[in-house]
C-alpha cells in the first residue's frame, strides 16, 4: 500500500508543477485571468490533458491505499471521487472563450458545448470533493495537528470554491489567481495526507 500512497503525493504535486510550468510558458495564455482547465487548448493542450488524466489516475490508485492505511473507507471513497472527476475534466475539455487560445473572441459564448458542460460538472465534483475530504480527514486522522489542518483546509478550500466560481461568472482578471490559489491549498494537502499514511521512506 505505501507504493500507492506515494503514487497518489506524487500526483497531486506533479499536478500543481505542470500547470504552473506550463501556464507561465504558454504563449498567449493568462495565468491569472485564464482557468488551468484552459491549457488542454491549444497547439500544446496534449499536456494539460494529460495531467488532468494521469494525476486523476493516479490520486484514484493512491485513495486505494488511503482508505486501508488511515481506516477511513470513506475518505478513500471520497478521494477517489476527486482523482476520477480529474480524469473526466481531460476527457472533456473546456470550450475556447474569453480570448483563449489566441484568435478565440474575447467574449463568454451564449451556448456551451455538451463536452463543455460536462467539464463544468466535473469541475464541481473536483472543487467540491476537496473540502469534503478534508472534513472526512478531520475526524478519521487522530493526530490534532492533522485535524487543525484538515479543518482549515475544507474552510480555505470552500471559500476559495465560492471566490473562484463568482470570479469565473464575473470574468474577473484575478479569476485564475483564485482558482490557482484554490487548487495549491487542496492539491498540497492532499499530497501530505498521502505522504503521512505513508509514513516514513
Amino acid at each position: 500500500m505505501t507504493v500507492l500512497l506515494w503514487v497518489g503525493a506524487l500526483s497531486a504535486w506533479l499536478f500543481i508543477v505542470t500547470f504552473a510550468l506550463d501556464g507561465w510558458t504558454r504563449p498567449g495564455y493568462r495565468p491569472m485571468r485564464d482557468p488551468v482547465s484552459a491549457l488542454a487548448l491549444g497547439p500544446r493542450g496534449w499536456l494539460q490533458t494529460a495531467n488532468f488524466i494521469v494525476c486523476g489516475l493516479g490520486i484514484a490508485v493512491g485513495s486505494i491505499g488511503a482508505a486501508d492505511a488511515l481506516d477511513s473507507p470513506l475518505l478513500g471513497a471520497v478521494i477517489a471521487v476527486f482523482g476520477c472527476s480529474l480524469v473526466a475534466s481531460g476527457v472533456f475539455p473546456m470550450d475556447a472563450m474569453r480570448g483563449y487560445p489566441p484568435g478565440t473572441p474575447d467574449t463568454t459564448p451564449t451556448d456551451v458545448s455538451m463536452r463543455h458542460k460536462l467539464h463544468d460538472w466535473a469541475g464541481v465534483l473536483v472543487f467540491g470533493s476537496v473540502p469534503v475530504a478534508a472534513i472526512v480527514a478531520a475526524f478519521a486522522l487522530p493526530e490534532a495537528g492533522w485535524k487543525w489542518y484538515s479543518a482549515l483546509t475544507a474552510a480555505a478550500a470552500s471559500v476559495g470554491f465560492v471566490v473562484f466560481g463568482q470570479a469565473w461568472e464575473q470574468d474577473h482578471p484575478r479569476s485564475g489567481l483564485a482558482q490557482r490559489a484554490t487548487i495549491v491549498v487542496g492539491w498540497v494537502w492532499l499530497g501530505l495526507v498521502f505522504a503521512h499514511a505513508a509514513g516514513p521512506p
